[in-house]
C-alpha cells in the first residue's frame, strides 16, 4: 500500500473537523466532480476526512459524505496500527474486476449501526492520482477491495443500502436504527 506523504493521527476526536451526512441527506445522491488539481486545498480536504474517519471508527470514507463533492476518497483498513498509512485515492476510477463474487458484512458512517450483506468482486483494479497528484494503480483484493468499491459508489451517489438484496433484512435493520426505507435507491444485480 502506497505510504502517505503527511502523518495523520489515528487517535479519535471529540470534535472531528467535518459532520458525516446521514442516510437521506440530498448530498449522499449528488455525483462528485473529478479533481483538476492536486493542491494543498486538496490535501487539506484529505487530512480532514482522515480524522473525521478516525473519529467516527471508519475505515473508508467519500467526500460527499461529508457534504463534498470532490472525487476523494480515503481508505485505512488498519486503524489501530498507527504505522499502517492511510491511502488517499484521488479521482478514482475502476479498471477491472474479478475474482469471485463475494457476500460480506458492510456498515457505512452515513448508515451508523447498520450492518448488511452485500455482493462484491474479490478482487479489483484501481487508476487514481495519490496526495501529491501522481498517476498511481492498484490491484487489490479482500477486506480492501471491498471497501474501495463502496467508496467509489458513494462518488456515484449510490450507497451501500441500495445493493443490499435481502429486503427484510433492509427494512428491519433501518427500522430498527431511525431510517427510512423510502431513502433506498435499490440496484438490481
Amino acid at each position: 500500500m502506497p505510504a502517505t506523504l503527511f502523518q495523520v493521527s489515528k487517535k479519535k476526536l471529540k470534535n472531528p473537523p467535518l459532520k458525516v451526512c446521514k442516510l437521506g441527506d440530498r448530498n449522499l445522491r449528488q455525483p462528485a466532480k473529478r479533481i483538476t488539481k492536486v493542491n494543498d486545498e486538496i490535501r487539506a480536504i484529505a487530512l480532514q476526512m482522515l480524522q473525521t474517519m478516525y473519529s467516527d471508527n471508519g475505515i473508508g470514507l467519500a467526500a460527499p459524505q461529508v457534504g463534498i463533492h470532490k472525487q476523494i476518497i480515503v481508505v485505512d483498513c488498519e486503524p489501530d496500527n498507527e504505522s499502517a498509512p492511510p491511502l488517499i485515492l484521488i479521482n478514482p476510477e475502476l479498471k477491472s474486476s474479478g475474482g469471485d463474487i463475494i457476500t460480506g458484512e458492510e456498515g457505512c458512517l452515513s448508515v451508523p449501526d447498520v450492518f448488511l450483506d452485500v455482493q462484491r468482486p474479490d478482487q479489483i483494479t484501481v487508476n487514481f492520482r495519490d496526495e501529491e497528484g501522481k498517476p498511481k494503480t492498484l490491484t487489490t483484493d479482500g477486506i480492501l477491495a471491498r471497501v474501495i468499491q463502496h467508496e467509489l459508489d458513494h462518488l456515484n451517489g449510490v450507497m451501500f443500502v441500495d445493493r443490499v438484496q435481502n429486503a427484510i433484512a433492509l427494512k428491519k435493520e433501518l427500522t430498527k436504527h431511525g431510517f427510512s426505507v423510502d431513502d433506498v435507491q435499490a440496484i438490481k444485480s
